[in-house]
């Protein structure tokens, strides 16, 4: 399995090469939305059809008004109070969004991760890094890295670890040893009020609370 540092990955990155990433709730295969400016290249590493929207990891709470367009006050509540963290969300996108990262209904999806090598590389590259979890579709996510699929992996730049030996270990186990892996909870933020599109780290009663 190819390991990367932080400049070989973003040197892959900036190439508009696809990496393997650490976050907070799974392992994640991104690409640079700079260089990268179509999703296609993940749809054909993970074998998934085309169509589904691919999320951006970003890192900060000032991206939503980059990225979205009429972002409710209800959402830059929940970014308050659940960035960094296991939350995406869905708001209709600004025109500093490329149409092909766009869903049907002019939407991205946002979130800023809880792990500090993740947003250490999406600050290194400059830009957010458009990121589904690193698997192929129809097998399961993981946030063990010895769990990591190595055909995967080898059809990427490589699997970016911290170079420290903490780090790296902190980093290679991104969920816990036991029980079920969550990914981030999801929610569309285009209306009046919140809608839950899938429930994962944070469930809605949590969410609820942060908006009361």
């Amino acid at each position: 399995m190819k390991m990367l540092t932080l400049d070989e990955a973003c040197a892959a990155l900036a190439a508009g090469e696809a990496v393997v990433l650490p976050t907070d709730t799974v392992f994640g295969v991104g690409v640079s939305v700079a260089a990268a400016r179509v999703p296609d290249g993940l749809y054909r590493l993970k074998h998934r059809d085309g169509g589904k929207p691919v999320a951006w990891l970003v890192d900060g709470s000032a991206s939503l008004d980059v990225y979205g367009a009429a972002v409710p006050t209800y959402a830059r509540q929940l970014a308050r109070a659940f960035w960094p963290g296991a939350l995406t969300l869905v708001v209709r996108a600004a025109d500093t969004v490329p149409r092909a990262f766009q869903s049907a209904a002019g939407t991205i999806g946002l979130r800023m991760p809880d792990s500090a090598v993740a947003l250490a590389l999406i600050r290194a590259a400059g830009c957010p890094l458009a990121v589904t979890s690193a698997n192929f579709s129809g097998a399961p996510a993981t946030g063990d890295a010895s769990a990591l699929d190595p055909a995967l992996v080898a059809a990427t730049a490589g699997l970016y670890l911290p170079s420290d030996a903490e780090s790296a270990l902190t980093a290679s186990h991104v969920s816990p040893t036991n029980g079920p892996v969550l990914p981030s909870t999801v929610l569309d933020c285009t209306e009046e009020h919140p809608r839950m599109l899938r429930e994962g780290a944070l469930s809605w009663d949590v969410l609820k609370g942060a908006l009361s």
